[in-house]
This record gives C-alpha cells, structure tokens and sequence, in this order.
C-alpha cells in the first residue's frame, strides 16, 4: 500500500491498490482522519495498523503510531470522508507544538530546567511489556547530555562543557539513585526534566523526574553525583573556576527525592564469603564502551542483575537502584557479578524506606569486581516490590 499526503488545497489524498478498492465493505472498514493543521492521512482497518504520514510546510514528516497512538497520544477515528462529529484525534495544542519540541527538548522555568519528551520504543521494555531499568537510565543520560548542548556550553566531548574540553576534561558519575513509582508500557510517552546544582567544592548534582505525559503523574525520580576526570590520565581532578564559572547560572536548589527517602546510606561491600550469589565470566563488548573510553555506566545494571534469581526478576518490580561507582572497566576485562539478600525488611520495624512511600518486599546489596584481581567496580543497592499481578493470586 502507498500513501500520499497533497500540499494542493490543504486536502490529504490516499492511493490505494486496486485489489484493496475491490474489497468487501464487511471485509474491511477503512477510515481516514483529518488532521486540518498538519494535513495528516491516518488510514487504519479492524485487522491492521497501516503507516502515516503528515505533510507541514511541504516537508513529508512521519508520525509515531503505536497501540492506537499517535507519538504516544491517543486518537479518535473519522469516517472516510472526515466526519466533522468524529472524536478528537489530538489536542490542539498537542497539534501546534513545534516538530523538534519532542525531539531536543526545551528549557523551562528561565533556563534553570530541562525538559524533554521520549516515546518507550518496542526495543526498550523487558519481557512484561514495560521499560527496562535499563531504559531509564538511557533516557536520563540523554536528557542530561542534550540539556548541557542545547544551553550553549557543549565542548567537543562527549557531555563536556567548553572549559572542559580545552583542558582535557570530562564528568564521571560517582553514584546515582532512581526510584521508580511505576514503568511505562510500549507507546506511552514520558516527560523528563532535570536540573543541576552544586555538590560540595568539587561535585556537581543532577536530578531528575520523568512524568507520565498524558496524566503528569510523576513516576520516576533519580538524583546523581559527579565529579570531575581527566580525559587522558584518567584521574579526578578539581573543577577549574573557569569551569565553575560555566556552570554556574545554571544551578537550581532544587531536590528530585527528598532528604530522607533518599537512599545516600553506604553500601557494604560484599565477599565471596557473604554472597549469596556469583555469575562468573562476564565480558564487556566494543558496543558497550562509549565515547569517553569507558564502559558506559548504564551497561552496569544488566551485569548486576545477572546475579539476581531469576524468579525475583520475573515476580518483583524494580523499584529503587542505588549505584556507587569505584572505577572504570575496559573491554578486555572479564567480570562477577554478586548479589546477597538483605535481611527481612518486615522484622525491622525501624527500616529506612528509600522507595517512593513504599516499603519493599525485598531488598538486595550487589557486587560487579574484575574476575582476575578481584577490584571493585561497582557497589549497588536494589529494592523490589511484588508485582501487583501475584498479588491478586
């Protein structure tokens, strides 16, 4: 099938095969709705999902159309012939939004935050059908390198300002810690903002809260630090008041997760005498390094949870994550993951919850070390809730 969107009169025309044409009317409905400002062609039937394209200002662009969505918003049907009872197919103002507003995102409250928009990719959720760990930490990290692009500062590295780069510098996280309310499911789309401020002399905190776009219902919020290295020695340096100086205007006294549910407690660190669990032989590939030359810090998750059992995995909910990052890994290492579980949360009556109003039902402390010299790489902090299904059972 081929379809065509006409700049001539405002008016979407659609080309069908003649076979099509020739179909039943019980065979297949077809509609086709009309979306006036974007001169849009949506052509759908009862057994299929057929493509859309949209023509503004004569450039084709596509759209997103996933479960009955239209870059992640719900749309009404028209007739064929554009009904003017049909249902809404998007709000206006959902309509006359800029093309790139999704895409690279925009500033809000005087430049102080971030926002920016995502749609959960049918690549980016897990085998129940909702995002990944995974999958928010990607989207936190872009957010992050997109917010210090689009404010002006970006050097020639990778998250770097300009600063920075000419001093041969880049940000590495130390630790971070996400909670998370509730995954969003494939086509939903989610709202991100974040912000920076200082941590202590020579840090820098980021925070961040992702909202359900269509309800504004927060559901996730993460907060980071991180300090300073140097690109080619690879050691942590202080931050140059040149570079302070940079950053400065940007900083926002502002906390995603309040003091005490944040999880800031250290975490112990495990042995082969206290774990519980080792996965031995974990090899990092050239896709997992990134541009500063270091293992992305999000392929870290998939490692850790390589120790979990697999029926906590498949019966709980990931709903806090607290990483402490020790030092970098290379391509050539080979890795153990270690995982041991805390005790009952339920026999302590005095327990922190670090999850958002929340106790969890489990609790685990975990361990990524080099197989060869047992160094440490990363500490990490896991709390899990059951997952509502099994509750019902």
């Amino acid at each position: 099938m081929a379809s065509m969107a006409a700049k001539t009169y405002n008016i979407a025309t659609l080309c069908l095969p003649r076979d099509m044409c020739k179909a039943e009317k019980n065979e297949m409905a077809t509609k086709l709705g009309f979306y006036r400002s974007r001169r849009v062609a949506m052509v759908t039937s009862k057994n299929e999902k057929f493509s859309v394209r949209t023509s503004a200002g004569g450039t084709p662009r596509s759209v997103k159309t996933i479960n009955g969505k239209v870059n992640g918003v719900h749309v009404g049907e028209g007739t064929l012939f554009g009904n003017k009872n049909s249902a809404e197919l998007i709000k206006d103002s959902d309509i006359d939004a800029p093309a790139h507003s999704s895409l690279h995102g925009n500033f809000v409250e005087g430049r102080f935050v971030y926002r920016q928009t995502f749609v959960i990719r049918s690549y980016e959720i897990g085998p129940d059908k909702t995002a990944t760990m995974e999958t928010l930490m990607n989207l936190l990290q872009e957010t992050a390198l997109n917010h210090v692009t689009s404010s002006g500062l970006a050097g020639n590295g990778f998250g770097a300002t300009r600063e920075m780069s000419i001093r041969k510098l880049i940000w590495v996280v130390t630790r971070i810690h996400i909670q998370v309310q509730r995954y969003s499911s494939w086509g939903d789309v989610v709202e991100i903002d974040t912000w920076v401020d200082a941590a202590g002399k020579n840090g820098m905190r980021r925070d961040w809260i992702i909202r359900d776009y269509k309800t504004q219902e927060i559901i996730t919020r993460a907060t980071s630090t991180w300090v300073i290295m140097n690109r080619e020695t690879r050691r942590l340096s202080k931050i140059p008041e040149q570079v302070r100086q940079e950053v400065l205007p940007f900083y926002l006294n502002r906390v995603a997760v309040a003091t005490e549910k944040n999880d800031s407690e250290k975490i112990d660190k495990l042995t082969d005498g206290t774990a519980g669990r080792i996965r031995s032989g974990l090899a990092p590939r050239w896709s997992d390094m990134d541009a500063n030359q270091h293992v992305n810090n999000v392929k870290y998750i998939g490692w850790i949870l390589e120790s979990v059992p697999i029926n906590v995995l498949g019966d709980y909910d990931l709903t806090s994550m607290t990483l402490e990052y020790r030092r970098e890994c290379r391509q050539s290492s080979l890795l153990e993951s270690m995982t041991s579980a805390t005790a009952s949360l339920a026999e302590d009556s005095n327990c922190k919850n670090n999850s958002i109003n929340r106790r969890p039902d489990l609790e685990y402390t975990h361990l990524l070390r080099m197989q060869a010299d047992k160094a440490e790489i990363v500490r990490a902090r896991t709390e899990w809730h059951l997952k509502q299904k099994h509750k019902l059972h």
